[in-house]
């Protein structure tokens, strides 16, 4: 067993000497090296999620290091992880999205080909351990705000072709964060990820720009399939998941808009059991904003935004969105111990403003209002739930924000995050709901790059 221990002056010392550190080593061809370290701090009063402290606090450090060689078409590179938490006790939510240590994440070897379908095409293969970040990342991404990522193995193909055409095919198998007993992660023990045809992820995204006048659309397609091990059983998932995006990007003095919206088809079983029956599967979301970017230094962005997810009803059929490997941060609220509102059984609208006064710092802050899309499924990822239906579907009112600001440029970054949750009807009055009526949640953040 692998122990690491920092104290905080040694921390500070490391991101210190990380700041002052000479670029890395980078150029067209040869080998480059870069890498970070993030110290994160975060508290929650109220915590929402049933079956937790209700107060919290935990210390994060999730340190990186990427090398890639290039030459004559052909990139190598490999990164490795080592994502750790410390001061949990036994009510703490801490699981492998805050653990994963020593891990070698990617591994991988890409080519270029050029004009494959003639001139102004190009095709690039990637094969090995990778991260993802696709489209909209709503469904396949690499988590940032998370103390641990994703991870996928298997053969990635980027085509670009004439007229704007653009295309993306996967066939992996997602890595699964080992160890995940709660032992070993309370523990920080060292363990090689999971990676095999028990879980398999493939499918693609086509895309066009400029297909309704600046706006560019896409098509995604993802098949996610998943079977029991040897002690390890699964709810068994095969889920087909469908739909497209139209989306304007930002742009000073002008309007943007972004549409996007899913249907997800399958099985999945019933419970864990071995003999569970299968359910059909028939789920859906959808999310849209609309915004406008003013012109001046600050450059402020004001938006309204709405995502519904649908949660699972009485009649057989299975109705909770599954996000796949999808993001969360960027649309709806942080992950780590708040980690309450993802995209399955949710109905919010919200309004958002976001500035960016200078190099140095950007900001944004976001109201929304939360209702649960099924009264009778538990709410988003809180595991609250009322199976009669009678606490009705209000989830409450949640304001966030962020401020991250370069102490020193393009090297040290500070990032602070806040949210406060008003519980609602159904996250006071559900039978399993815990207590307090109010959630708070900072995080203060550190970051080191070199």
């Amino acid at each position: 067993m692998l122990r690491h221990r920092l104290s905080a002056r040694s921390c500070l010392g490391l991101l210190s000497a990380l700041a002052g550190a000479p670029p890395a080593l980078a150029g067209e061809d040869g080998l480059s090296l870069s890498g970070s370290v993030r110290l994160r701090f975060e508290e929650i009063e109220g915590q929402p999620r049933a079956g937790f402290d209700r107060d919290d606090s935990l210390f994060n450090i999730r340190t990186q290091l990427l090398g890639e060689y290039r030459g004559e078409g052909v990139r190598v590179g490999a990164e490795l992880f080592d994502s750790r938490a410390y001061g949990a006790d036994p009510g703490t939510p801490i699981s492998t999205n805050e653990v994963n240590a020593l891990e070698l994440v990617q591994a991988y070897v890409a080519t270029d080909i050029a004009e494959p379908l003639g001139k102004g095409s190009k095709l690039t293969l990637t094969a090995g351990r990778m991260t993802l970040n696709l489209g909209s990342r709503r469904l396949v991404a690499a988590d940032d705000y998370r103390n641990t990522t994703n991870g996928y193995t298997g053969l990635r193909a980027d085509l670009t072709a004439r007229h704007g055409v653009k295309a993306v095919f996967i066939y992996t198998l997602p890595q699964q964060r080992r160890p995940d007993d709660r032992e070993g992660i309370r523990n920080r023990r060292v363990g090689i990820d999971h990676e095999g045809f028990d879980l398999v992820l493939w499918g693609g995204i086509v895309s066009k720009a400029r297909m309704l006048g600046p706006a560019t659309a896409e098509l995604t397609y993802f098949h996610l399939g998943e079977r029991d091990e040897p002690g390890r059983p699964t709810r068994d998932r095969s889920l087909d998941t469908f739909g497209g995006r139209v989306v304007r990007e930002p742009q000073t003095g002008a309007f943007d808009y972004e549409l996007e919206a899913y249907y997800q088809t399958g099985s999945i079983s019933a419970s864990l059991a071995p003999a569970a029956a299968r359910q059909p599967v028939g789920a859906s979301f959808v999310h849209a904003d609309a915004g406008y970017s003013f012109p001046g230094r600050w450059k402020p962005r004001l938006s309204v935004e709405f995502d519904r997810a649908s949660g699972d009803r009485a009649g057989g059929r299975y109705g909770r969105f599954d996000t796949l490997f999808g993001m969360r941060r960027a649309d709806l609220a942080p992950a780590g111990l708040y980690n309450a509102v993802a995209r399955t059984n949710i109905v919010t609208p919200g309004i958002r403003l976001e500035a960016t006064p200078d190099k140095s710092w950007d900001w944004f802050a976001v109201y929304r209002a939360m209702w649960l899309a099924s009264r009778t499924d538990a709410f988003s990822t809180t595991g609250v739930r009322d199976g009669s239906g009678r606490s009705g579907n209000f989830a409450g009112h949640q304001i966030e924000g962020r401020v991250r600001y370069w102490i020193v440029r393009s090297r040290l970054r500070f990032e602070f995050d806040g949210l406060l949750l008003a519980k609602g009807r159904f996250l006071r009055d559900a039978p399993n709901a815990p207590p307090a009526r109010w959630t708070r949640y900072t995080s203060f953040n550190l970051t080191a790059s070199f």
